[in-house]
């Protein structure tokens, strides 16, 4: 499977954004993170959503996925600590933060929305909403990305049972700062996190 290949996304109640005519001269250029108006997650056509042994739905490889290939591109609206923290407990784990105030959220669930946090992931954030598999991925293997790679605000602290050799035990919005992780995900922090690692 090709990394650069568009086919392999299957997009799932994507809402388009308007195009508008690009100005000759930006002097102050804004970056936005997602389209305006409800979006939902897209995830490769090699993968799917199953329930896993304990019960908790998560997504899987149906065939193999090729190292540096895009996985997911999370969707969702954007909204600030205000709103995440007005939405109920059990709502607010489906967020993805992307900015240190700013958390992609959407309101109907899309597969991208089950990958599971793992202290051994197999896919990596690259930019603010594109999920990539770090390594090849084997037909039947969880999708999981370490929440250390965009978490910085505690809205999803959790004790961690992921299993993995590596497993901190527990998850919080500090994990950034720890220097083997730092080494071991190099390039795949979200763009807010690389900053506070560089100390900006």
């Amino acid at each position: 499977m090709s990394p650069k290949s568009r086919s392999h996304l299957v997009p799932v109640s994507v809402a388009r954004p308007v195009k508008s005519p690009r100005p000759r001269r930006r002097s102050n250029p804004v970056e936005t993170v997602a389209p305006p108006g409800p979006a939902t997650s897209m995830a490769a056509a090699a993968t799917s959503t199953r329930i896993r042994p304990d019960g908790e739905r998560a997504l899987f490889a149906d065939e193999p996925i090729a190292a540096g290939s895009v996985v997911v591109v999370f969707g969702g609206r954007v909204i600030d600590t205000a709103q995440l923290a007005a939405l109920p407990k059990d709502r607010q784990r489906f967020a993805l933060q992307v900015e240190l105030d700013q958390f992609l959220y959407s309101d109907s669930d899309g597969p991208g929305d089950w990958v599971n946090h793992s202290c051994e992931p197999n896919a990596g954030l690259r930019g603010q909403i594109v999920l990539v598999a770090l390594r090849a991925i084997e037909a039947g293997e969880e999708v999981c990305f370490d929440y250390a790679m965009s978490d910085t605000y505690d809205y999803d602290s959790f004790d961690c049972s992921c299993g993995a050799a590596r497993c901190r035990g527990r998850v919080g919005p500090e994990d950034w700062r720890s220097a083997e992780l730092q080494r071991r995900y190099e390039g795949y922090f979200a763009p807010h996190v690389q900053r506070l690692i560089r100390g900006g």
